[in-house]
């Protein structure tokens, strides 16, 4: 049975995928086009979703180092050429394939966390952009992150 910080953190990713999946699930036609970020370069809905799809397994590949005792990203990482590779990569996939590859991905990531302990979850290592954290905190990023870009898209549906 997992413990009650791993069932928190489970709780809080569930809610965020299955809130993300309701937000994105809504959208239609030419919603997807909307301009979410203005760049440079700009990044419409569709660009954020496959954002969203590339970005969880690199970061759950990241966590899974640190739970393993590893350093996690390495000091060179750099966000912005892994984004602009992740776009380049995903631009010739549907919302619809982007949408079950990102619930699969959430999926992947919950079946993850349920086999942790507490002890690492107190593991350090280095997030891409949060520098040097726990395990617990690189996991609730992972739902932060969605959550962060949900309330940016947001912001442009009224």
């Amino acid at each position: 049975m997992a413990s009650e910080r791993v069932e928190s953190l489970i709780a809080k990713l569930e809610k965020g995928g299955l809130k993300t999946q309701e937000i994105l699930g809504s959208l239609a036609g030419d919603e997807w086009r909307r301009i979410i970020y203005d760049g440079p370069p700009a990044w419409n809905v569709r660009d954020l979703l496959a954002h969203l799809v590339s970005a969880e397994p690199r970061l759950l590949q990241i966590a899974q180092d640190v739970a393993a005792g590893g350093p996690g990203a390495s000091p060179g990482f750099d966000l912005d050429a892994f984004n602009a590779e992740e776009r380049k990569r995903l631009r010739d996939t549907s919302p619809e394939e982007l949408l079950s590859a990102l619930a699969e991905t959430r999926q992947v990531t919950l079946d993850w966390v349920r086999t942790l302990e507490d002890s690492q979850l107190d593991r350090r290592g280095r997030h891409p952009a949060l520098g040097e954290v726990t395990l617990e905190v690189m996991i609730t990023a992972i739902y932060g992150h969605q959550l962060l870009h949900m309330r940016d898209l947001k912001s442009k549906f009224p």
